[in-house]
């Protein structure tokens, strides 16, 4: 992969999904996450890299799954398995504290909350790729949760879209370190422009 540079109107950090029920003790989700994320020091790197983007001036993005209310799933003819797992535990419910924002990633003023996707794709049946065009996005970093299904595949349609596409193997996690190596080390290269660390991607980013 090239080296990579970070044009300050033509960026956006895309954070996925920053629900209580995946960043914080007591979530549904944190637990079972936990272990990888503590090994890569996940909320830090979350922390360090909001900071850096926002002093950078790039465009920062919630991309946010839908939140669970009574009767969802439930009359599909085919929900996914996640979807299936969420409408057993009401993960991300709507209105209940797991279902709000991690209070270090909500968002602030200027920033763009895509519509909720129901899949595991940030763009499929949601405004986002409207709202980055609109903006003049070309280069997209997907950061958040999970490694090898929410940020794959909001890259993957990323990358179909046309746009540069960078993930960050210690600013994600996902239930076991198998699959954060499936993600970064092949699937990854398959379709992500650039594969970096936190402190890499802080490095290339614009001066702020």
């Amino acid at each position: 992969m090239t080296e990579t540079t970070y044009p300050r109107e033509g960026t956006a950090f895309l954070l996925v999904d920053p629900y209580n029920d995946f960043l914080s003790e007591g979530g549904k989700v944190f637990p079972l996450i936990k272990p990888v994320a503590d090994d890569i020091g996940l909320i830090d790197n979350l922390r360090r890299l909001d900071a850096a983007v926002r002093a950078a001036g790039i465009q920062v993005a919630i991309v946010p799954h839908h939140r669970w209310e009574p009767g969802d799933y439930e009359h599909w003819d085919h929900p996914s398995p996640s979807q299936r797992r969420i409408m057993q535990t009401h993960a991300f419910a709507r209105g209940e504290w797991g279902g709000d924002w991690h209070p270090d990633f909500a968002p602030k003023p200027g920033d763009i909350v895509a519509q909720e996707h129901w899949g595991q794709s940030g763009f499929a049946n949601t405004d986002l790729d409207m709202r980055l065009k609109q903006q003049g996005i070309t280069h997209v970093i997907v950061v958040g949760l999970l490694a090898n299904t929410c940020i794959e595949s909001t890259a993957r349609f990323a990358m179909e879209l046309g746009y540069h596409v960078t993930l960050v193997r210690d600013a994600t996690a996902a239930l076991k370190p198998e699959m954060m190596h499936a993600a970064h080390e092949l699937n990854g290269p398959t379709f992500a422009h650039a594969i970096l660390t936190t402190a890499e991607l802080i490095a290339a980013l614009p001066q702020g």
